[in-house]
């Protein structure tokens, strides 16, 4: 029997996690889309959605599956949670454990390198004084990487080949998304010769890049496919909501990219656990996710609360001072 209350859970818990995760995205698309013509920015937002969501976020899925388990054909391999047949079933069981430790290894990779080493607004105690120490995320992710290399060989050589992939998948991103910044300074550039076309065929490549982080952590939630397809790409399209009409609104909940990143750490364990055979309910990803999220958006809620009482106080201070002179 289907249970829709999980399915409904799922989704929505992947459309928040899509979306958290790609606030850094859509701050960049906005800012270059400022740069640009109203009919190149309608072109973007209408067909570049259109491929952020099929080609991106529906065909990177199926097509990590369909790698996995290569014996199943294209179609079974997008339909594989939902069959009966025990071809289907016995090749997904098997191939669970090789995808996710690698899709683990990429999220507390990625974990890791914003704890250790990327600016941010402190929201935990303790943030600040590791990131003092930011020369330390080679060595531990080197050393964790180690670690579960040698428990995986134990199990499954395919497993501890996933995890180096895991690995060189996160390295590989990270030079894309900081060559992406680079760009962004180029593009913003009223000097700047490029041409509306150039500047989306960069920001479709820069949303392929951020889109990964959001794929590989769908499969913490689930492994079917069109259930990420249907969260993922209802997170991309709030995504570019918030681009086009409040941006600069949610750039004030400054604590938002914490919830994500904590939320990364928190769904790449469970993909880790599970791996090892460590069954995890498939409600507990969006709990995870709701709680995490929730809760620093309720810390920058209260921030902005506590911003506009002194700001408001100051004014008030200000006003008889102004008046004697």
């Amino acid at each position: 029997m289907i249970d829709f209350f999980l399915i409904g859970l799922t989704v929505l818990g992947l459309m928040l996690f899509e979306t958290i995760s790609s606030i850094d995205n859509a701050v960049i698309n906005a800012d270059v889309l400022s740069t640009m013509s109203k009919k190149a920015r309608r072109w973007f937002l209408i067909w570049g959605l259109l491929f952020a969501v099929v080609l991106v976020r529906g065909l990177l899925p199926w097509l990590i599956v369909w790698v996995a388990n290569p014996a199943l054909s294209p179609l079974q391999a997008l339909t594989a949670t939902f069959s009966s047949d025990p071809v289907v079933v016995e090749s997904i069981e098997h191939s669970k454990p090789i995808l996710l430790i690698g899709g683990g290894i990429f999220l507390v990779f990625l974990f890791f390198h914003w704890l250790f080493i990327e600016p941010k607004n402190f929201g935990l105690r303790g943030e600040r004084t590791i990131q003092s120490f930011s020369i330390w995320f080679f060595a531990v992710v080197s050393i964790l990487l180690t670690v579960i290399v040698w428990f995986a060989i134990q199990v499954n050589a395919l497993m501890a080949f996933s995890a180096v992939v895991g690995s060189t998948a996160f390295f590989i991103t990270h030079g894309f998304k900081e060559n992406a910044e680079a760009q962004e300074k180029k593009l913003l550039d009223k000097n700047s010769n490029l041409s509306d076309w150039s500047k989306i065929l960069y920001l479709e490549v820069i949303d392929t890049t951020f889109s990964i982080d959001g794929v590989i952590g769908a499969f913490a939630f689930t492994l079917s496919i069109p259930l990420i397809i249907l969260g993922n790409g209802l997170g991309a399209f709030v995504v570019r909501e918030f681009t086009v009409h409040n941006i600069e609104r949610v750039k004030k909940y400054k604590y938002l990219k914490n919830g994500a990143m904590y939320s990364i750490f928190f769904l790449g364990s469970v993909m880790l656990f599970e791996s090892f055979g460590i069954e995890v309910p498939q409600w507990i990803s969006p709990l995870i996710t709701f709680s995490v999220i929730g809760y620093f958006f309720w810390k920058s809620k209260k921030e902005l609360t506590k911003d506009a009482k002194e700001i408001i106080l100051q004014k008030k201070q200000s006003t008889p001072k102004q008046g004697k002179e």
